[in-house]
């Protein structure tokens, strides 16, 4: 009954959305995130509605959307230039039918976030695109909050929603994404117009940031921790008093820690000491086997290249057995077939250095940018721009905190990021556009010299 009511409304959603393209993107975006469709027993998991709804929203905006304000940017360049070196590395790769598998969803993620700018023509679509982002990571995450608050959660026995180790159903993925939405979190409380600012917005924007911050507790991943240091780190920038900040988070963290699970509290201790961690030791592991690959493999062994490493990871331990270890010594592991456990590595040894430097100049170029528009319009006078610094600030603070989760964590193709690019691409050429279309710079103009068309319904 629930495979047939879905389906109906899929065939509604389609008529309707032939009249609003862009509810198809918003609905791939959805779809994208948290994969609905596999929390149906059968019809409607045995139907591509993913693919479905990526083609609908690119035919709906070739064929319907107004593309008057269509702007190109060089970032969307990089992306077309890096997929196009993953599908070459692909057609080559050590194991063709296993990085056929990892392309089969990759070039989808890139291709979605080349096309997604081309949509955000207006600051409601700009909305719009970070409010189903926050939404639809917040379904997992309020599930593992609620868990975390109930007593649940362990390291890789938290269930987010679904029963699958996959996308951000992930522990650490999650933990990582879960903090870096935080800031944009408490952009839209403020600046918001689709839920209009009130108490309500506020509680339940408080109350999802909480839950992400328990995210790290729920999973217990090291990685989450790490990520939300870094968020403590950055929100000195946006502080009127630095020092009475400072204060009160170090008193809340202090107050918080009787309240951990003492599984929690031991497993982060181990941050401070790899070598007594087995999962930690093999990721270093890992990683000097993929730089030795990278250097006889410049151009990479394309997507799962990781398969065939064979590893001998060594821990410190005082136990004695005779296969693997000497008395007092160290105890030795042999391990196969481990994934790199960091975006950085991952692109070195699927994509070599060409695929590293392109993925990193993609990400150093997002920031700048966004840092370039926070500083831009930071002192803008006009109330109808006000909302632009915020949000570039938020974008720039979580993706640097995507970017240093990153370093733990294979997710150097995850589709979320690809979204936040797209929507970074999508302010900074729509900030790009009105400029050119009014010919003023913000920091230096009037509200007298806003010309009337930009005043109308927020629409440009």
């Amino acid at each position: 009954m629930r495979d047939i009511a879905f389906v109906a409304f899929l065939f509604a959603f389609i008529g309707i959305g032939f009249r609003k393209p862009f509810l198809f993107v918003l609905c791939f975006c959805y779809i994208d995130i948290v994969a609905p469709q596999r929390l149906s027993y059968f019809l409607i998991n045995s139907i591509p509605i993913s693919l479905i709804v990526f083609g609908l929203a690119i035919a709906g905006w070739l064929a319907i959307d107004d593309k008057r304000d269509t702007g190109w940017s060089g970032r969307q360049t990089l992306l077309v230039v890096l997929l196009a070196y993953c599908w070459m590395t692909t057609i080559s790769a050590d194991f063709p039918v296993e990085a056929a598998d990892k392309w089969d969803w990759v070039w989808k993620a890139l291709v979605w976030a080349i096309f997604l700018p081309l949509t955000l023509r207006t600051k409601l679509r700009i909305e719009s695109l970070a409010l189903i982002m926050l939404l639809s990571a917040a379904s997992i995450a309020i599930a593992g909050g609620l868990k975390t608050a109930a007593g649940g959660g362990g390291y890789g026995s938290l269930q987010l929603l679904l029963n699958e180790n996959f996308g951000l159903y992930e522990g650490s993925i999650m933990s990582t994404v879960g903090i870096a939405i935080i800031p944009l979190i408490l952009w839209y409380r403020r600046h918001g117009t689709i839920f209009p600012p009130d108490w309500r917005v506020s509680l339940f924007c408080f109350a999802l940031c909480f839950a992400c911050m328990l995210l790290p507790v729920g999973t217990q991943a090291r990685t989450g921790l790490v990520c939300l240091a870094v968020l403590a780190v950055l929100s000195l920038r946006a502080v009127k008093h630095r020092l009475l900040y400072m204060a009160g988070a170090g008193l809340l963290a202090i107050a918080a820690v009787p309240f951990l699970p003492q599984s929690f509290t031991e497993r982060m201790e181990t941050i401070q000491g790899y070598k007594s961690d087995q999962s930690a030791s093999t990721r270093v592991a890992v990683w000097a086997w993929t730089w030795d690959y990278a250097k006889d493999n410049p151009f990479g062994g394309g997507f799962n290249a990781y398969i065939q490493n064979r590893l001998r990871v060594e821990t410190a331990g005082t136990d004695y057995d005779p296969d693997r270890a000497q008395p007092g010594g160290p105890m030795v592991h042999e391990d196969a077939g481990r994934a790199y456990h960091s975006s950085y590595f991952e692109m070195l040894g699927e994509q070599g250095y060409p695929g590293l430097a392109l993925w990193l100049l993609l990400h150093i170029v997002g920031i700048a940018q966004m840092e370039r528009l926070r500083r831009r319009y930071l002192n803008t006078r006009r109330g109808e721009e006000q909302w632009i610094a915020p949000l570039a600030t938020a974008l720039q603070h979580g993706h640097i905190i995507y970017m240093v989760g990153s370093l733990f964590v294979g997710i150097a193709f995850q589709p979320f990021i690809y979204m936040m690019l797209a929507l970074e691409i999508g302010l900074s050429t729509y900030c790009r556009r009105r400029e050119q279309e009014a010919g003023w710079r913000p920091l230096m103009a009037r509200p007298a010299e806003v010309p009337a068309r930009h005043l109308t319904n927020g629409a440009r």
